[in-house]
């Protein structure tokens, strides 16, 4: 059956109270490459089938969601009941709210159902393979060499629902990222590396050759290498590295959690306070997210495969707009289901696929801000972030494929790795200039969130606070 068959007889077959059904169809491409060579490629389809089946009772709604892959059509059945048990067996679910009906789950950008399903190949990558084989004859020559993974995915995802709601989205996803090496082994002390990274719709926009430049520079940089002590440090954060810190602020930004006083955005006045309306920024930054933003479009409703506190399958279908989170440097909104708005007497405000950072009257760019600096250190990207205090946001992580020396408006060497101790939140207070916004891919959580504009930014104390003999 083609998918839109799978969800109407899923449907038909269903005996609970109430039913959702999410079928997403997959098709991804890949190539990946090691030593300046292509080393594999490949194609894969797939389809994926979530029942989500509600039961009604005095002591209130249990949800019991099934999820499998590769399910042939005769095993339907099977998983609507399994569903259903699941659904029989569990507790009531504290986030339980009236599915949608058709007239309040109309979104105008949706796709059209009974379009044929998309699909995508190798030949997505026919201007970027061309460009890499250039790029690793430079590589070959100048003695650096090129690993990395490039990968295409476009996702149909049908949503039914028991109330009658239909509905569809296509979402075409990209992302490439390649690192460059010097010497003989992977030893920090033996050569240097450096990381670049993209994320596109469909890798028209990705220039091999612009982005082996860049690796290229930062090569060049490492030239002369200097040690220096932890500290605290003015640093010039690129926009990857801002994507990463501001995925991580956006995930905690949840009405739930800070009304109940668990997180940096609970309010002083205890339980059922938030943060909303305090001001986080002096700068007149604003951090949105928006379905319709060129180039970082994605789904314009709500899907979800079970309850959560973040994102609920009982506002499946909901319609998403363009939200501001930060607006001007205030708290403008936290993310909410139905549910948690009741609680908290918040506006709705659903979680959205994209984020997007911007700064009013910011020009900059990166190069910019360099040549603005009289001494400090230009990081390039993130790694292994990991949440330490949850009310204050305070992360910690090393820095990885380059930190480099600023000096006098140029950058005049690499330096070593740091562990880092930094609050996204507070980042955004002490920051003292955002420059231009650019579609970015953060490094560490780039891969599950890679639809992000970021600008850089400046933070005057930015702390380092310990070497990391990483490489």
């Amino acid at each position: 059956m083609n998918p839109q068959a799978v969800v109407e007889r899923a449907l038909e077959l269903a005996r609970a109270d109430g039913c959702m059904v999410l079928v997403e169809e997959a098709s991804t491409a890949n190539l990946r490459w090691a030593g300046n060579s292509l080393t594999t490629n490949g194609a894969t389809q797939g389809r994926t089938v979530t029942v989500i089946a509600l039961d009604a009772s005095g002591r209130g709604v249990s949800v019991g969601a099934r999820t499998r892959s590769g399910l042939a059509d005769e095993d339907l059945e099977d998983l609507v009941r399994a569903a259903e048990d699941a659904a029989a067996n569990a507790l009531p679910t504290e986030d339980a709210t009236a599915l949608l009906e058709p007239d309040s789950a109309r979104t105008p950008q949706a796709a059209d159902w009974d379009a044929p399903v998309p699909a995508t190949d190798i030949s997505v990558f026919s201007g970027l393979a061309p460009g890499l084989g250039r790029a690793f004859e430079r590589g070959s020559a100048a003695g650096r060499r090129l690993y990395g993974y490039a990968e295409h995915t476009v996702e149909a995802v049908f949503f039914g629902s028991s109330t009658g709601v239909r509905l569809r989205h296509d979402q075409p996803s990209g992302t490439v990222e390649l690192n460059a090496k010097t010497g003989t082994s992977f030893s920090a002390a033996d050569g240097h590396s450096a990381w670049v990274g993209s994320a596109t719709r469909d890798f028209s926009d990705v220039d091999a050759g612009a982005l082996e430049e860049e690796l290229a520079r930062r090569m060049r940089w490492a030239r002369r290498t200097v040690d220096i002590e932890a500290g605290r440090y003015e640093t010039l954060l690129p926009p990857s590295a801002v994507a990463d810190l501001m995925l991580f602020l956006y995930s905690a930004a949840t009405a739930r959690d800070a009304a109940e006083g668990r997180t940096v955005f609970s309010g002083a006045q205890g339980q059922g306070a938030t943060r909303v309306g305090e001001r986080l920024s002096a700068m007149p930054l604003t951090l949105f997210s928006d379905p319709a933003y060129p180039g970082l479009e994605c789904a314009p409703f709500i899907t979800a495969a079970g309850p959560g506190r973040r994102v609920t399958a009982f506002d499946n279908g909901l319609p998403l707009s363009r939200t501001e989170w930060v607006s001007g440097g205030k708290l403008a909104a936290l993310t909410q289901t139905r549910r948690s708005a009741e609680l908290t007497g918040l506006p709705l405000t659903p979680h959205i696929d994209n984020l997007v950072l911007e700064a009013d009257g910011g020009a900059a760019s990166l190069e910019e801000m360099v040549a603005q600096t009289e001494r400090g250190l230009l990081l390039t990207c993130l790694w292994y972030m990991r949440e330490v205090d949850p009310q204050t946001l305070l992360l910690t992580g090393l820095t990885r494929d380059g930190v480099y020396l600023v000096e006098d408006g140029e950058v005049t060497g690499a330096v070593n790795n740091f562990r880092f101790n930094e609050s996204p939140v507070s980042l955004l207070d002490r920051a003292t200039q955002a420059g231009a916004t650019v579609p970015t891919l953060g490094r560490e959580v780039g891969d599950r969130f890679p639809r992000t504009a970021m600008p850089p930014l400046r933070v005057p104390d930015f702390n380092m606070s310990t070497v990391s003999r990483a490489s």
